[in-house]
């Protein structure tokens, strides 16, 4: 499996190209600023790309959603339901209160978790781990042992929950009920900062306690 890790806009938000290496089908996780860089490494990698999947609403994990979509025509954006509005509303996605009015075209498929997604070999599970907003979600991938969890989990912490519509109990609810039940090898991707492991986080991340 290829991954591509790039920290995009002024919040470093990770964005993830993850590729079949058979298949070179590919898709895209959280564009969120600087569309062109991410194109050109997806052409880099010659890999196509048939998604991209918003692990929520937030301004600074859609901002590139258009702009790569137009490059990429035929990809379809998936997102919670419960976050899909945020894709078309700068003020519901935060984005207008930096001044930056980020939005993007609508969801082509809105999930509800527990979805199975394949693409090419890669098989994706779609756990349903909100709290920092309604529709957060992770992306586990079991074969590989990999997950991304968006701004659920970070290494040595959680997303925030002081933000309108966010919840602290039922962000820690489905950490511990969707994350910390996979095995500790599991590596975690999240959306801002350093890689860690299942197995890390439940011995030492605070908030889990």
């Amino acid at each position: 499996m290829i991954i591509k890790k790039l920290a995009v806009g002024f919040l470093e938000t990770n964005c993830y190209i993850v590729g079949c290496e058979r298949t070179k089908k590919a898709f895209i996780v959280d564009p969120g600023a600087e569309s062109s860089r991410i194109i050109e490494e997806v052409k880099k990698e010659h890999i196509n790309p048939e998604y991209i999947i918003n692990t929520h609403g937030h301004g600074d994990h859609i901002g590139a959603n258009k702009n790569i979509k137009q490059e990429f025509g035929d990809l379809k954006i998936l997102i919670h339901a419960n976050d899909k509005d945020m894709l078309v509303d700068a003020s519901k996605n935060l984005s207008a209160d930096f001044a930056m009015n980020y939005v993007s075209p609508p969801a082509d498929i809105a999930l509800n978790g527990g979805e199975i997604i394949e693409v090419g070999d890669i098989k994706l599970e779609i756990l349903f781990t909100h709290g920092h907003t309604p529709g957060g979600i992770s992306i586990f991938i079991r074969k590989e042992k990999a997950v991304f969890t968006g701004d659920a989990l970070f290494r040595g912490s959680v997303g925030r929950t002081d933000l309108p519509l966010s919840s602290g109990v039922d962000l820690v609810r489905a950490i511990k009920e969707k994350l910390m039940v996979l095995d500790s090898d599991v590596v975690v991707y999240p959306g801002h900062g350093q890689d860690s492991t299942i197995g890390y986080e439940r011995e030492n991340n605070p908030f889990l306690v």
